[in-house]
């Protein structure tokens, strides 16, 4: 499972368009917004998936973390934007659209806000919901972060740098599960495979930026290159001791909150 987003689509090409030896495996796309996807986890609907840092928390119980494919900001990350320009203290009177309250997004802005009114909306559809009036400002994750400004939004904060200014570690947003009743052996294998597809990706990176396209709703090749470069770094082939402190401090930081219903215990495949 994964969203439809360039920077997923770009590191599953591989794996799914058979150039990969995957030694008898076969990888079929599911492919949903990030909040359905969390919903999916938790019911253990799919093998592998995309979820958020968040839904973790959720999840643990049917979920191992695979080290390579997480999305990870270096000092960017989900930004709110509304038609005028405000201050941070305004949000708090505000209806701020959300794009689900299992995303990593939505739990960042809890812990900055405390308390807020939101609106559940489809992640590509809040920018229009921004602008048509149907809430005062929007929380934008994938493409948006980076298109709002020719919509004419103002961002009024960037949740990934206070993240980084705050903690001083990679902003952990999405990561890759595997289900752990498949058993150590097809675990390790498909986790080498995932690893595998984004080398690929990463070495042949016009072909696969051309694929991922399709998923970036009008941008052109130049912006698509520039969304998935935001995401797809040294923390997506391996995110290592730092994107696993990363991780575990966010959901620390919620569950101390209230935020989520019990300690994470965080469960990697090796």
């Amino acid at each position: 499972g994964h969203s439809p987003d360039p920077d997923d689509a770009f590191m599953f090409y591989a794996l799914t368009h058979g150039k990969l030896d995957t030694a008898g495996l076969t990888f079929k796309h599911v492919i949903a917004d990030i909040e359905t996807l969390n919903h999916k986890a938790v019911e253990g609907e799919l093998d592998v998936t995309a979820l958020s840092v968040h839904a973790y928390g959720y999840v643990m119980d049917k979920y191992a973390l695979l080290p390579s494919g997480g999305s990870f900001g270096d000092g960017v990350g989900p930004i709110v934007v509304a038609k005028k320009k405000m201050d941070v203290g305004e949000l708090a009177d505000d209806r701020i659209g959300v794009p689900g309250t299992m995303t990593s997004a939505y739990l960042m802005l809890k812990l900055m806000l405390i308390n807020f009114r939101f609106e559940v909306i489809p992640f590509d559809k809040i920018m229009d919901a921004v602008l048509s009036g149907e809430v005062d400002a929007g929380l934008l994750i994938h493409e948006g972060q980076i298109t709002y400004e020719k919509a004419g939004l103002h961002k009024v904060v960037d949740l990934g740098r206070w993240w980084q200014e705050d903690i001083g570690l990679p902003v952990p947003l999405g990561v890759n599960g595997v289900r752990k009743d498949l058993g150590k052996q097809l675990m390790h294998k498909i986790s080498e495979l995932l690893t595998q597809s984004i080398e690929y990706a990463l070495k042949h990176r016009d072909e696969a930026v051309g694929y991922a396209m399709q998923y970036g709703r009008g941008m052109d090749a130049a912006t698509t290159d520039r969304f998935i470069g935001m995401y797809v770094n040294e923390w997506t082939r391996d995110m290592g001791p730092k994107g696993r402190e990363a991780i575990a401090r966010l959901l620390t930081r919620g569950y101390h909150a209230a935020l989520l219903p019990r300690p994470v215990h965080l469960e990697f495949v090796a």
